[in-house]
């Protein structure tokens, strides 16, 4: 008896077939009958060679190149087990991003916020949010503008004066300048 292994591990199973034959009639076919063909799904290059050796780049970041030779076969399992983890981790993502929505909603409210922090340490979450603001900022200064010319102090103003934000964690959305006025 032989026991036949699959790559993955798992026992593959036999199956035996009848021979279809076409049964034997008195009666001459009065037109030809054409056989049903049938293409299968994926069609393999007359050149693929699963057990050829390839010899390709292994990027690694920033450092210098290596170069490394594998099979075929062995690279597309590589592959594989590449999309499988890609997916996995996408999978994983978006649980842990469901976590970090139902810990920033419990955590004000939570009479347990130490248990709260761990488990958003350990996922990696930062107990963050998000707060739409509004301000008002009076500014006064001076501006040399040339008497020959027309002007108007508002569009000068506005042309020249801008708001930014010195750190990263408020970003400016909209400015208005209203109110300009000489003194």
């Amino acid at each position: 008896m032989m026991d036949l292994r699959c790559r993955c591990g798992t026992s593959c199973t036999l199956l035996s077939v009848e021979d279809a034959t076409i049964p034997y009639t008195d009666t001459p076919l009065t037109k030809e009958e054409t056989m049903e063909e049938t293409t299968p799904a994926v069609t393999v290059p007359d050149t693929y060679n699963a057990n050829l050796l390839v010899t390709y780049k292994v990027i690694k970041g920033y450092s210098d190149p290596e170069y490394a030779t594998d099979k075929v076969a062995s690279i597309e399992w590589d592959l594989h087990n590449a999309r499988q983890t890609q997916k996995s981790n996408a999978i994983l993502h978006d649980k842990i991003n469901t976590a970090k929505d139902i810990i920033a909603e419990a955590y004000p409210d939570s009479g347990d916020q130490d248990t709260l922090r761990a488990i958003a340490e350990a996922l990696g979450i930062e107990l963050t949010r998000t707060v739409e603001w509004t301000a008002s900022i009076e500014v006064s200064g001076t501006i040399e503008l040339d008497l020959l010319e027309d002007y108007d102090i508002e569009d000068e103003i506005a042309d020249n004066l801008y708001v930014e934000s010195q750190s990263g964690r408020i970003e400016i959305g909209d400015t208005e300048i209203c109110h300009v006025r000489e003194c």
